[in-house]
């Protein structure tokens, strides 16, 4: 997107429009001002000035998701010259993309074993077809990533989640979500404690009405692995809680060290990395096998995708994940 490493050439206004791949310049403006541009239903506002440290703001329209914001900036903000600040606006519950808790709650602390810290702020949720939420990330640039192996899952140590309910709807539809999650988890189970924590957003943190759940496994070796679902009109909020458990429950079965949504998300930073990175988990996901032809392609990484050749996983369609990381470096630095 643009010139985001902090060149000194003048910065031009772009488009993103969301999962798809058309992104058309428009105009050149003076480069300590910033740009402001849209197409289609995406908007995305940039400020900056090189000569200084400026939040760095951008925002979709109301129905589309921050997190996908998150995913296409991270990578290219952490090869900056200075530390950066996002100001994410849009949809931070929404169909068909990572809901705000999970990045916050899963990808967050994994993606940080790369060797960088992010704070993630949520300063307002928004939910499908309001939006109007808004995220504030910051983080420092790095030299260099570090790879990462994530094979090991170990036994699940913790269960636990929050199932929301936002606007006018009721705080018992939040009960009934959990409820019904834990009803199901514990099928399997049934001597872990699981706690999901019912919650009503604040009505001074949450626009629009919206509802939902995020159920997280810890295990011994420091893995992190969800299921999630968000309520929709006519359906049972039991429906809602047993959608989350049952995904959270399908992921664990595969013996995997990540979940099916996190390891498409990981695939640039491993090409990116130093040395090479080592993932485990279950059926490769189409996005996941988009995001390596892209990084072969663009970044020229090498990844290997086998069968787990563990003998706990032979009956399980279980893979591994190898990448031979192309050692970027940040010049700025």
């Amino acid at each position: 997107m643009g010139n985001w490493r902090g060149q000194k050439s003048a910065p031009q206004r772009y488009c993103l429009p969301q999962r798809r791949s058309e992104a058309e310049p428009t105009q050149q403006i003076p480069r300590q001002q910033g740009v402001h541009a849209s197409a289609g239903d995406v908007s995305i506002s940039l400020s900056w000035d090189f000569r200084k440290e400026v939040p760095l703001s951008l925002f979709c329209l109301p129905l589309r998701s921050v997190c996908l914001l998150l995913q296409v900036s991270l990578p290219c903000v952490l090869f900056a010259a200075s530390p950066s600040e996002l100001r994410l606006r849009g949809g931070t519950n929404a169909e068909m993309a990572p809901q705000i808790d999970y990045t916050a709650m899963v990808f967050k602390p994994i993606v940080e074993k790369f060797g960088f810290k992010l704070n993630c702020d949520i300063k307002m949720r928004g939910y499908y077809p309001k939006g109007g939420g808004e995220v504030i990330v910051q983080m420092s640039p790095v030299k260099r990533l570090n790879p990462v192996i994530l094979t090991e899952r170990g036994s699940v140590t913790k269960i636990h989640g929050r199932a929301f309910v936002a606007g006018v709807l009721p705080f018992k539809v939040a009960k009934e979500i959990a409820a019904a999650a834990v009803r199901c988890i514990r099928k399997e189970f049934r001597d872990l404690y699981v706690n999901i924590q019912p919650v009503q957003e604040p009505k001074d943190q949450a626009f629009g009405n919206g509802s939902g759940i995020i159920v997280i496994a810890e295990t011994s070796t420091g893995c992190l692995l969800a299921g999630s679902s968000l309520g929709k009109r006519g359906v049972n909020a039991d429906k809602v809680g047993i959608e989350a458990a049952e995904m959270l429950l399908a992921n664990l079965r595969y013996g995997g060290a990540v979940d099916e949504y996190l390891q498409d998300q990981l695939i640039i930073f491993m090409a990116l990395a130093s040395g090479v990175s080592r993932i485990k988990t279950g059926p490769v996901t189409l996005h996941t096998q988009t995001a390596i032809h892209f990084a072969e392609q663009l970044a020229k990484a090498k990844f290997t995708v086998k069968k787990s050749e563990d003998e706990e996983d032979a009956s399980k369609d279980t893979y591994i994940i190898e990448c031979q990381g192309i050692g970027m470096t940040n010049p700025n630095l």
